[in-house]
């Protein structure tokens, strides 16, 4: 298997070749983690913090089960599925561990779904209750309607966990107050109301679900194709919170994580969450970022890992909020959910150094397949251009994409990933889980990513692009990461987007999107600068043709730029074009 074990181990003999899982369910690898760990050993952190309410690990565990029964009484049983539609939020993190504690399987999804995506992932799943914000449950409703079978709506409030007096004052600072719950509607369920039923549940099952049963469903999307589901194991869960621990080169147990990645991301859930959980640490939730509240919460709650998608990471260099700030409480920043250039990278090492951390911003690679993050880069060894280098047990190929042939170290082809985090497969549909996860020759499964990259015969990888995100100009190969990163250089931008738009000659041609940074205004001059950097840094194949200012980019709801949208904005413009010029 594709994972050299020299000389790269030499460089980095902390992190160990293989470890032991848990062999049960996700809630006794909390538990478990707990005992061994916390419980009259000293520490005394809390499981999660919620707006300054903190929750213990004890009182985690009665949440849990409170939870538990209460799904019970509701009728759910072993194997069935509820759709949890919330930020992150206390009663989304507890509902997630009490539907494992009973053996049922949560579908988490983003809570701003639009309702034709709601009915989807309810129906897909066969969910029979769904968990959601009062914000949003009309919207849950409406998209029910025509779902032909009962579906349990519980509605949950963010006021019932905050601390006194923010309980009190939070109404009052929503401009757009949650409409009252239907009292003609039997299957909507106010969230007291649902804890209350459980009390008739006195037992709950004294087993719980095995490694290889389905602990979780998320589902792929963002810029392209139809969502699917992705079956994840207790398994992939569990091995994901102890690789990460390993790769991280420092002890989690007792540390702060900043979660505020999204629960319906695997990242969000399986970094700033599960693993902060087994390595029994602390989740700070933060249920919506903002550029505005970034710096007051890292300064109020000073967390030691912070876990984001690029485009948090700029909001970092934006925000105003940290002018002589000390940041010398973090022990590890990590990056992924998209690709880090290498100049944003750059820009953050800098702002990190300069507010005192003695720590880089490291990437990760992985798709929601593997849960998330499969490969990182080591803390104290950066290659450039480098998305690190594989976790313990984790196995990586590199192979032509027409014959699954492996390739030669530093020969560009598919990345493929094997290994105990890559997912059971998409639910309820056979064939592109068997073109997804394919036996070769070695006789193992692997994940087709589905991306192009390399890897150096140091083991380390190197992410190129998306196999269907090239630009081909004149029959040449343009990667628009490529683009991407040498407009990023410039000083005055904060970022950009390069796609292919149709030119009659060379079928192809580079248009990019930039914005400037803060205080900076759109001018010729700028694009002449940036055009004339670009001829020293690319070839002339890949020289944008075009370039657009804005103020902002469109984002996925994980916060990747959504390429896919000016794609879709460019076509509709050729299009009017040409119906005009007949």
């Amino acid at each position: 298997m594709s994972k050299p074990k020299a000389p790269w181990l030499k460089h980095f003999g902390d992190i160990p070749e293989t470890l032991e899982y848990p062999d049960g369910s996700m809630y006794e690898a909390i538990k478990y983690a707990y005992e061994t760990h916390l419980n009259g050993n000293g520490y005394n952190n809390a499981a999660y913090e919620f707006q300054g309410k903190k929750t213990s690990y004890p009182e985690f565990f009665k949440k849990i089960d409170r939870i538990a029964r209460a799904f019970k009484a509701l009728g759910i049983e072993k194997g069935d599925t509820v759709t949890v539609c919330m930020p992150n939020a206390p009663q989304g993190v507890d509902t997630f561990y009490a539907l494992n504690r009973i053996s049922a399987v949560p579908a988490m999804i983003h809570p701003l779904s639009a309702p034709g995506e709601i009915k989807f992932y309810v129906t897909h799943t066969h969910s029979k209750a769904v968990l959601v914000l009062d914000m949003f449950y009309e919207k849950v409703l409406d998209a029910l309607k025509d779902v032909d079978y009962e579906v349990k709506v519980i509605v949950a409030h963010i006021k019932d966990e905050l601390p006194f007096p923010l309980n009190l004052l939070y109404p009052l600072t929503v401009k757009d107050k949650p409409a009252p719950l239907p009292a003609d509607n039997k299957n909507v369920i106010d969230w007291k109301d649902f804890i209350a039923g459980g009390k008739a549940v006195e037992e709950l099952p004294d087993t719980y679900p095995a490694k290889e049963d389905t602990a979780i469903i998320l589902f792929s999307g963002g810029t392209t194709g139809t969502s699917k589901g992705i079956e994840l194991t207790n398994l992939n869960m569990n091995a994901l919170g102890y690789e990460v621990a390993a790769g991280a080169g420092f002890t989690m147990t007792g540390l702060r994580m900043f979660s505020v990645m999204p629960l319906f991301h695997g990242f969000g859930l399986g970094v700033g969450i599960h693993t902060a959980l087994v390595n029994c640490a602390t989740c700070i939730l933060i249920p919506q970022f903002t550029i505005k509240t970034y710096a007051k919460d890292v300064k109020k709650y000073k967390p030691n890992v912070i876990v984001g998608v690029p485009t948090l990471f700029e909001a970092l260099l934006r925000s105003d909020g940290f002018d002589g700030v000390d940041l010398s409480f973090l022990k590890g920043v990590f990056c992924g959910g998209d690709s880090l250039s290498i100049e944003l990278k750059k820009k953050v090492d800098a702002f990190l150094k300069e507010h005192n951390a003695k720590v880089q911003i490291r990437e990760g690679y992985g798709t929601t397949e593997c849960v998330t993050a499969s490969c990182l880069t080591p803390h104290d060894f950066f290659r450039e251009g480098s998305i690190g280098i594989p976790f313990p047990d984790i196995y990586y190929q590199i192979v032509d994409p027409n014959t699954d042939k492996e390739l030669p170290y530093g020969t560009e082809g598919e990345i493929c990933i094997s290994g105990p985090t890559v997912m059971k497969g998409y639910l309820n549909n056979r064939s592109e889980t068997a073109s997804t996860l394919r036996t070769h020759s070695d006789g193992n499964v692997w994940l087709h990513t589905g991306d192009l990259g390399t890897m150096d015969e140091d083991g380390f990888i190197y992410y190129k692009q998306r196999l269907k995100r090239l630009i081909i100009v004149s029959g040449v190969n343009v990667y628009p990461s490529q683009v991407e990163n040498t407009i990023d250089a410039h000083p005055d931008v904060l970022l950009s987007c390069a796609i292919g738009i149709p030119d009659p000659y060379k079928m192809h041609k580079v248009k990019a999107f930039v914005v400037l940074r803060p205080g900076v205004e759109p001018s010729d001059k700028i694009k002449d600068e940036i055009l004339e950097h670009c001829k020293q840094e690319i070839s002339r194949y890949a020289m944008p043709r075009e370039i657009e200012f804005r103020t902002e980019l469109p984002k996925t709801l994980v916060g990747k730029v959504a390429y896919r949208k000016l794609e879709e904005e460019e076509e509709a413009k050729a299009k009017a074009a040409a119906e005009a010029a007949e």
